[in-house]
């Protein structure tokens, strides 16, 4: 007899979408259904949820998620790089697990290619001109010693893409697995209170049935973060904050104008992701060149004007929604940057290093 506490366990969880599209929810019982059938030789659980990003912070699902303590293969209708972050935001925390099923080399190029953020490329040209990398808020973090997946419904509709899928990252566990311990001539295994793991034969697939209303509001990616706190500078709506470590967050998140994305446009590293957008590459979709520089202007609410900038079409945005809650527009007088923009992307000089040297005095 051997005890499970060494066997790796999985939680495969299906984010159901907002769509009531009759081939998204077959889609979607069929991925549980197939992780259903995993559980028949693997220590799996299989967990089916509301929509990820409209989930209230203390409502059962958060709950629930937050209890599972070993690996999770997410399923969602978002983006990996934002359902990674709308997970972390909601307390559930873990490494990025290595995802092979992935949206082929090309598509959405041409939507995320159709702009370019001025101060991310000023900030990009910084890095390369001081050959330092400089830290980002993951950096300071301290995650769980566990992976967590993240696959995104739209890059293959056959379940059997998933299938497959699934197999591969629980053969990651090797020897950990309950069928490698069957196949290696184990014959009688022991489940303990401790485990909180019922055998394979009567783990039954749980759905959570979740009153959510549709949500929108930023998400930082502290992969890409280094705390700069422009964001919080420009955006006048509270959204942001920060925590006891000082750092930055998204402290009232319903405070958010609906649509707007603005913000994102000022985040000289592009971390802020609005995964509800229809433009990719500010709903957290990895742009071709790696960097998530490129931003499509063509695509915002508002019709920015051809030549228009990134941050003149932000301040218009926060203008219009400042108009529209019965405060003055500000334009670019508050929280724009200009320093950043106006910066040259060769090597600094000495006036470049004694302004670098009054910042660091927080004068």
């Amino acid at each position: 007899m051997i005890s499970t506490a060494h066997l790796r366990t999985l939680t495969v969880v299906v984010s159901r979408g907002q769509s009531r599209a009759p081939e998204k929810r077959a889609l979607e019982a069929a991925l549980v259904e197939v992780a259903e059938k995993l559980a028949d030789r693997q220590a799996v659980r299989v967990l089916s949820i509301p929509h990820l990003y409209d989930l209230p912070p203390g409502g059962e699902t958060v709950a629930r998620l937050r209890e599972i303590s070993g690996d999770i293969v997410f399923l969602s209708w978002v983006y990996p790089r934002a359902a990674r972050w709308v997970l972390d935001r909601a307390g559930i925390r873990g490494q990025f697990g290595r995802v092979e099923l992935v949206e082929g080399d090309g598509e959405g190029d041409e939507e995320a290619a159709a702009g370019e953020n001025p101060l991310a490329a000023a900030a990009l040209a910084d890095d390369a001109s001081t050959d330092e990398t400089p830290e980002r808020v993951l950096d300071t973090l301290s995650l769980p010693d566990r992976k967590i997946y993240c696959i995104d419904l739209r890059v293959a509709e056959d379940a059997a893409a998933y299938a497959d899928e699934l197999r591969r990252i629980l053969s990651e566990g090797g020897e950990g697995t309950l069928e490698a311990f069957t196949e290696s001539g184990g014959s009688e295994l022991r489940f303990s209170a401790a485990d909180d793991l019922a055998p394979p034969d009567v783990i039954e697939p749980l759905r959570i049935e979740e009153g959510t209303t549709r949500r929108w509001y930023p998400v930082i990616d502290f992969s890409r973060c280094t705390n700069c706190m422009e964001c919080i500078d420009f955006c006048l709506f509270g959204v942001y904050g920060i925590n006891d470590a000082e750092t930055i967050l998204v402290e009232q998140p319903d405070n958010c104008r609906k649509g707007c994305p603005a913000c994102s446009r000022v985040c000289p590293e592009n971390a802020i992701i609005f995964p509800q957008h229809k433009t990719p590459a500010i709903a957290g979709a990895e742009t071709d060149d790696g960097t998530g520089l490129k931003i499509d202007l063509s695509l915002l609410f508002g019709a920015p004007e051809k030549d228009e900038d990134p941050i003149a079409a932000a301040a218009r945005e926060r203008d219009e929604q400042l108009l529209l809650a019965g405060r003055a527009a500000v334009g670019m007088e508050v929280g724009i940057p200009k320093r950043r923009l106006e910066k040259r992307t060769g090597p600094k000089d000495d006036l470049d290093q004694l302004i670098d040297q009054l910042d660091g005095f927080d004068l």
